[in-house]
C-alpha cells in the first residue's frame, strides 16, 4: 500500500482506485485501515466521498458497491466478516468518520435524492418539519445544477448508509438470499444497539488524540421543543429556506447528537416517503405510486420499530418527586420518553396506510403485516419477562399500556379496518393468507387490549365540554426557538384532549372517525367470518377430493374415470400442498374464527346463522351452489359477491364436456400424437365391428354385462335421451364404441414400460409379457364388471 511520503490526495485517490480494480477484497480493506491509520484528516478528506460511494454504492444506482444487502455469511463468509469489521461502530471506517469530525469537514448531498415530501418542500424554498434539515441547505453558485445539503462526516456517512437500501434496487439478488441474514441488516442492528442503547450510554467516539476527545459538531438550528408524550411537533408555520433559524449550543442535547442524528436520518431515508398532502391524495386509486417500498425495505423498518420499542420501555421509572426529575433524568433517558411519538409515529402511520392500501394481495404482505403488529405491541419488547405459565391462555396487557394504546388509536382501530378490507378481497384458502389472518386476529384478542381500544374510541367521541374547539387547538403546536431540551410544557393530563390531538394531528380536522367497535366494521367482520366458513368448506372440499384421488388400484391405471376426463374441478395452491398444510389452514381459520367473537362478542345465534349460511353451499347431491347471481333476460348475472366467490375458488359453475368425449382436448398427461393415432385406430375398428359390439351389448348375460361396461358410456346415452343438442352433436357416435386413448396417458406408458422392465428382469419375453397384461387386464375387467352398477341392458 502506499506509504506516508505519499502527500498528494488525488494520487491517494488515483492509487485506491486502482487497488479497487488490481487487489481482492480483504487486501484492499487492509490497505484502507491502513491509509486511515497513517494518514492526516486532510488527505483523507479527499477520499472520503470516493470511499463511501464505493462502500455503499452511487445515488443513482450505477454503482453498486460492496453489495451489503446480498452479503451473507453462509455463502460469503470471508468477505462478510471482513467487511462488518471494517464497518461497525469501532472499526476502521467509523475512526475514519471521528477524525474526520474533529476538523469540521463540510460535504455535499444532493437534495434531489431526498425522499420526496422533503425534496419538493426544498425545492418550494419551504424548510422541512424535521431539524435534521436545518442549516444545511446550500443555494447553488452561479453555474450550479441544484440544491444540497451540507452534512458533517458522520451525516454524510449515514445518509449514504441508510438511502443504500432505497437506491440499490438493481442490484444483483440472488434467490437464495435472507435479507435478515445479509450484512446490511446485521450492520442496522448494530449501529441501533450502539447508538440508541437499551442499557447503559452511548459509547463515546474514539479520539485520534491521547487524552483527547472528539468534539460535538458544530450545533444545528434547534430542534422543535415537545410538549408531552404522545403529542406531535408538526407546525403549522411554513417557513421560508432563506430564515433558516439561528444556531443555539445547547451542551444537554450535544451529548446524545449521534444517537438523534442516526434516528433521524433513518426515519426520514425509510419512512418519510409520503406527506400528510401526499397520503390525502394517494387514497385515489388513479393516483399513480411514487415510491413502492420493497420486502426488504419493511423488514428492516421492523427491525427499527422493535429496536425502538425496546430503547424506549428501557426508560427508568421516574422518581417520586416531581422536583428530581429535571435534576436527575439524562438527556439519553429524556430521549426515550419522546423517541417513538415525536420521531416515528406519524411518518410509520402514513407509511403503513400507504402499504396497505396499494400493497399487492399476496403473501408478500406478510412483512408489512409483522411490522404492524411489531408496533402495536410494545409491551413485547418491555425489559420485564413475564411469567412463565403452564395456562393455556394468553398474558393480559398490563393497564400500563393504556395511554400507549390511546395516544396510537389510528394506528389499532383504522389500520385494522385496513387490514379487514383486505382480508374481505383475499383468498383465504392458501394458508398463508389464512395464517394473516390468524395473526392479526390472535393479536387484538390479547385479554384486555380490546377494552383499552374500545375506552380509547370512548374518550375520542366524548364531547368537548369546557375544551375549545378543535379548530383552535394549535396553540399545542410547539412553536420554534430553543432546544430539543429547552423547553418542557407542562403536561396535559386530560386523556380526551390527547386521543383527540393524536387523531386531527394525523387525519387533519375534518376526518370522520369510523368506529371500530361501531355497526359497520361489525357488519365487515361478520362479513369476514362468513368469508372464514367459506374458506373452511373450500378446503374441506378439496381435503374430500384429495381424498377420493388418492390411492387408485394398480390396473386403474390404464383407464381414467369420466370424472378425470369431464370434470371441472379447479382448486387453488391448496392442492399442491398437501393434507398437512390443508388441516393447518383449517387450524389458523377456526382459530381466527374464534378470536374475532371474543374481540367483537359475537354471539352464538349470529354464528349458527352464518355457519347454517354457510352450509347451504353444499346442496342435497353434495355439490356446491352456483356462484351468487340475478336473473336477466340475457340469463345470469355475477353480482360483486359472485365475481368474489369465483375468483377465491369458493364457489363455480359446473362446466362439463357434453359431446363426444374422444374429441375432447388433448389434456397434458397425454401424448399428443398417440392420442391421434389411436383415434384413427379405435374409428377404424368402430366402423367395422360396429353391428358385432351392438348385438354383444344388446346380451342378457355375463357377456353382455362385460360388453356393456366397457363400450358404452350411460351417462353420455342419458344425457342423448334428454337433450336434442347433445344428441345433434354426437350424431350416429353415440352407440357402443372401443375407447383406446387411456394408451396415450403418460401414466399408462410409464406402467407399461415399469412392467416390461420388470418382466425383462425374470426373463420374461415382449410376447410372454404382453400376455400376462392383457390376462390381468381382462381378470380386472371381469371384476369391475361384477361390482358394478352398470347392468342394465342397452337402449337404442
Amino acid at each position: 500500500m502506499a506509504g506516508p511520503h505519499l502527500q498528494q490526495p488525488s494520487f491517494l485517490l488515483a492509487t485506491l482506485k486502482a487497488d479497487c480494480i488490481n487487489k481482492p477484497f480483504v487486501q484492499r480493506c487492509h490497505d484502507l485501515e491502513t491509509v486511515i491509520e497513517e494518514f492526516p484528516a486532510k488527505e483523507l478528506h479527499g477520499i472520503f466521498p470516493w470511499l463511501v460511494e464505493s462502500i455503499f454504492g452511487s445515488l443513482d444506482g450505477i454503482i453498486v458497491g460492496w453489495n451489503l444487502r446480498c452479503l451473507q455469511g453462509r455463502t460469503n463468509p470471508t468477505e462478510y466478516s471482513v467487511a462488518l469489521d471494517f464497518l461497525e461502530p469501532s472499526g476502521p471506517m467509523m475512526k475514519l468518520v471521528y477524525k474526520l469530525q474533529a476538523e469540521e469537514y463540510r460535504y455535499d448531498f444532493p437534495v434531489s435524492y431526498l425522499p420526496g415530501p422533503v425534496k419538493a418542500s426544498i425545492q418550494e424554498q419551504v424548510l422541512p418539519e424535521c431539524s435534521l434539515y436545518h442549516n444545511k441547505v446550500q443555494f447553488p453558485s452561479s453555474g450550479g445544477l441544484g440544491l444540497n445539503l451540507a452534512l458533517n462526516p458522520f451525516e454524510y456517512y449515514m445518509f449514504y448508509f441508510a438511502i443504500s437500501l432505497i437506491t440499490q434496487k438493481n442490484s444483483p439478488v440472488t434467490h437464495h438470499v435472507s435479507p435478515s441474514n445479509s450484512a446490511y441488516f446485521v450492520l442496522v442492528d448494530t449501529y441501533l444497539k450502539c447508538f440508541l442503547p437499551t442499557e447503559g450510554s452511548v459509547l463515546p467516539p474514539p479520539s485520534s488524540n491521547p487524552g483527547g476527545a472528539i468534539p460535538s459538531p458544530t450545533p444545528r438550528s434547534p430542534a422543535v421543543p415537545f410538549t408531552s408524550y404522545g403529542m406531535h411537533h408538526t407546525s403549522l408555520l411554513k417557513r421560508h429556506i432563506a430564515h433558516q433559524p439561528s444556531v443555539n449550543a445547547d451542551p444537554a442535547s450535544q451529548e446524545i447528537w449521534r444517537s438523534e442524528t442516526l434516528l433521524q436520518i433513518f426515519v426520514e431515508m425509510w419512512l418519510h416517503h409520503y406527506s400528510l398532502e401526499m397520503y390525502q391524495k394517494m387514497q385515489s386509486p388513479h393516483v399513480k405510486e411514487s415510491f413502492k417500498p420493497t420486502e426488504e425495505h419493511v423488514l428492516v423498518v421492523r427491525l427499527l420499530v422493535k429496536h425502538l420499542h425496546a430503547f424506549s420501555n428501557s426508560l427508568k421509572p421516574e422518581p417520586l418527586s416531581p422536583s428530581a426529575h429535571s435534576h436527575t433524568a439524562s438527556p439519553l433517558e429524556e430521549f426515550k420518553r419522546v423517541v417513538i411519538p415525536r420521531f416515528v409515529q406519524e411518518k410509520l402511520y402514513i407509511f403503513l396506510q400507504h402499504c396497505f392500501g396499494h400493497w399487492p394481495l399476496d403473501a408478500s404482505f406478510r412483512a408489512v403485516l409483522e411490522m404492524w403488529l411489531s408496533y402495536l405491541q410494545p409491551w413485547r419488547y418491555a425489559p420485564e419477562k413475564p411469567p412463565q405459565s403452564t395456562e393455556p391462555f394468553p398474558r393480559s396487557v398490563s393497564e400500563k399500556w393504556a395511554s400507549f394504546v390511546q395516544e396510537n388509536l389510528l394506528m389499532y382501530t383504522k389500520l385494522f379496518v385496513g387490514f379487514l378490507n383486505r382480508a374481505l378481497r383475499t383468498d383465504l384458502g392458501s394458508p398463508k393468507n389464512a395464517l394473516m389472518v390468524f395473526r392479526v386476529a390472535k393479536v387484538f384478542a390479547q385479554p384486555n387490549l380490546a377494552e383499552m381500544i374500545l375506552k380509547g374510541e370512548q374518550l375520542f367521541l366524548e364531547p368537548e365540554l369546557g375544551i375549545p374547539h378543535r379548530q383552535h387547538r394549535i396553540f399545542m403546536t410547539p412553536t420554534l426557538g430553543g432546544t430539543f431540551f429547552s423547553s418542557w410544557p407542562q403536561t396535559i393530563t386530560d386523556a380526551s384532549f390527547k386521543v383527540k390531538s393524536h387523531v386531527y394531528s394525523l387525519e387533519g380536522q375534518d376526518f370522520q372517525y369510523k368506529q371500530m367497535f361501531g355497526a359497520e366494521v361489525r357488519n365487515s367482520v361478520l362479513k369476514l367470518a362468513q368469508v372464514i366458513c367459506q374458506a373452511q368448506q373450500m378446503a374441506k372440499s378439496i381435503s374430500d377430493h384429495s381424498a377420493e384421488t388418492t390411492g387408485p388400484s394398480f390396473f386403474s391405471w390404464f383407464r381414467f374415470a369420466s370424472s378425470e376426463m369431464n370434470g371441472s374441478y379447479t382448486g387453488n395452491d391448496l392442492d399442491e400442498i398437501g393434507q398437512d398444510s390443508i388441516k393447518k389452514t383449517d387450524e389458523y381459520l377456526e382459530k381466527a374464527l374464534e378470536y374475532l367473537c371474543q374481540i367483537f362478542k359475537l354471539n352464538e345465534a349470529q354464528l349458527t346463522q352464518m355457519m347454517m349460511k354457510c352450509g347451504t353451499a353444499q346442496d342435497e347431491n353434495g355439490k356446491r351452489q352456483l356462484p351468487d347471481c340475478i336473473e336477466s333476460e340475457d340469463g345470469l348475472i355475477l353480482t360483486p359477491l359472485g365475481r368474489y366467490q369465483i375468483i377465491n375458488g369458493l364457489r363455480r359453475f359446473e362446466v362439463q364436456y357434453q359431446g363426444d368425449t374422444e374429441l375432447q382436448p388433448i389434456r397434458s398427461y397425454e401424448n399428443a400424437t398417440l392420442v391421434r393415432l389411436l383415434f384413427r385406430l379405435s374409428s377404424a375398428l368402430n366402423e367395422r365391428f360396429a353391428d358385432q359390439m351392438d348385438a354383444l351389448c344388446s346380451r342378457q348375460d355375463f357377456v353382455g354385462r362385460l360388453c356393456r361396461y366397457h363400450l358404452t358410456n350411460p351417462q353420455l346415452a342419458q344425457k342423448m335421451r334428454c337433450s336434442p343438442v347433445v344428441r345433434d352433436r354426437m350424431g350416429q357416435n353415440w352407440g357402443p364404441r372401443l375407447s383406446l386413448r387411456f394408451l396415450a396417458s403418460y401414466r399408462t406408458l410409464l406402467s407399461l414400460l415399469l412392467i416390461y422392465f420388470t418382466a425383462s428382469w425374470f426373463h420374461i419375453g415382449p410376447v410372454g409379457c404382453t400376455f400376462l397384461i392383457l390376462i390381468g387386464y381382462f381378470l380386472y375387467a371381469v371384476i369391475m364388471t361384477f361390482f358394478s352398477e352398470r347392468w342394465k341392458p342397452h337402449e337404442h
